[in-house]
This record gives C-alpha cells, structure tokens and sequence, in this order.
C-alpha cells in the first residue's frame, strides 16, 4: 500500500490495547510498514494513523528521532531542500530524520511538532 501523503502519530501506553481499539473495534485495515521503534500504522480514508508507544524520552526533543516519537501531524512536500532553506532562513529550529528517510521535524508556532517528508 502506498504511503498516505497526511498522517497523524498518536502516543499509546499500550501497544496490544490501541491495536484492539483501531483494528478490531473500529475495523480500520492494518498498514505494513517497518518501524524502528514500537507501534502500528491503520488506514482511515486517505489519511494514516501512526500508532507510538511512548517511552519516558519522547517528551524531550534529542539528537536522534525523538521528535517522531511525540504525538505530530506529518505533510508529503515535494520539495524538500527548498522547504529546509526557507525554514533555517526564517531561523526555524530543524530536526533531520535520524532514520535516514528524506524528513524534518519541526514546531509551529503553539509548540505542535509537524513532520515534512518526501513521500
């Protein structure tokens, strides 16, 4: 399945309880995708949900991808490099995705963590 251009990540405590809820009670189709840490993707519409299982770390943005790991909104750009330009240029803090995917992490102006990715 291709991935969805908008996502929406949401924290879970537990994995197998959110799993329960979106796919079975809500009958949502599972998503195949690898991950680098615990969670689960569904299919709404067009749309994804990005279930993550939140560790202690995840409040805290760290060198590695832990902005990924707090609950965000993420937007498929086609440009990518001209959006980081524009960005550091507008003096935006930026986080790169440590996972080696072509993303940046960054927070609007109420502290939201949106994810720009090259789908």
């Amino acid at each position: 399945m291709l991935q969805s251009p908008l996502h929406v990540a949401i924290n879970v405590s537990n994995l197998a309880a959110a799993e329960y809820f979106y796919g079975t009670l809500l009958r949502l189709p599972k998503v195949e995708r690898t991950l680098k840490f615990p969670g689960a993707w569904y299919q709404l519409g067009a749309f994804q949900i990005h279930l993550i299982v939140a560790d202690r770390d995840y409040v805290q943005p760290a060198p590695d991808e832990k902005w990924g790991r707090r609950p965000h909104l993420a937007f498929a750009i086609a440009d990518l490099e001209t959006a980081k330009q524009r960005l550091t240029h507008g003096h935006v803090p930026i986080q790169s995705s440590a996972s080696g995917r072509a993303a940046i992490f960054i927070h609007d102006p109420d502290g939201n963590v949106i994810e720009l990715s090259q789908v």
